[in-house]
């Protein structure tokens, strides 16, 4: 078995549940092409990595999509927000025997391969490791053994959340990644090429 656990926390493509803050300012259906180009961006950076990959799906398991089942475990999120559902899915993993784990989002188009890489070799001299975003929070979070308070009286989706657990660490031993953009809002996009017929 695999000592080391990508979880990737994604959302099930349906029009109108995706980017919503994006959306007010694009539309739904703009906002789902951007959220499924950065699907595909993610399976392209996570498929070749050496490290077991799990899919969490938000809403229900997908067997025929991007993500190919050879190549990625799946499973359901579980839990109110998403605190809760991040803790179970790290504490289903230590339980499984997985001994280095890491989570990320689907929203990077900055996010490589080297940049996971890096997070998991990090993590044999820290405890925890973080991928700090442009708008406070964080894109990515690895760690060797689970901390409850991380996942708990967070104000998810602001811009405080990096500093707050960053606080509930002290006096761990915490490492940082590079700090990437985070696509939420309208402002995330501006200058990405690929992006730009979305703000006509």
């Amino acid at each position: 078995m695999n000592r080391d656990l990508l979880l990737i926390f994604a959302r099930n493509p349906v029009l109108g549940k995706v980017k919503t803050r994006l959306a007010k300012s694009i539309g739904d259906e703009n906002a789902l092409e951007i959220y499924q180009h950065l699907l595909k961006h993610t399976v392209s950076v996570t498929k070749g990595l050496k490290a077991d990959k799990r899919v969490c799906y938000s809403e229900k398991l997908v067997d025929d999509d991007i993500w190919p089942n050879e190549i990625f475990l799946k499973t359901v999120q579980s839990g109110n927000d998403l605190g809760q559902r991040m803790q179970h899915a790290f504490q289903t993993a230590f339980e499984e025997g997985y001994q280095r784990v890491v989570v990320i989002g689907t929203d990077l188009l900055e996010l490589k391969q080297t940049h996971i890489e890096e997070a998991f070799r990090k993590l044999d001299n820290c405890d925890f490791v973080f991928g700090p975003a442009d708008d406070g929070g964080y894109y990515l979070l690895g760690m060797r053994e689970i901390i409850p308070k991380l996942f708990t009286q967070k104000k998810w989706g602001t811009n405080s959340v990096l500093e707050d657990s960053l606080k509930d660490l002290f006096g761990e031993k915490v490492c940082l990644l590079e700090t990437l953009n985070d696509i939420d809002v309208v402002e995330d996009i501006v200058g990405i090429e690929i992006f730009k017929k979305y703000l006509k």
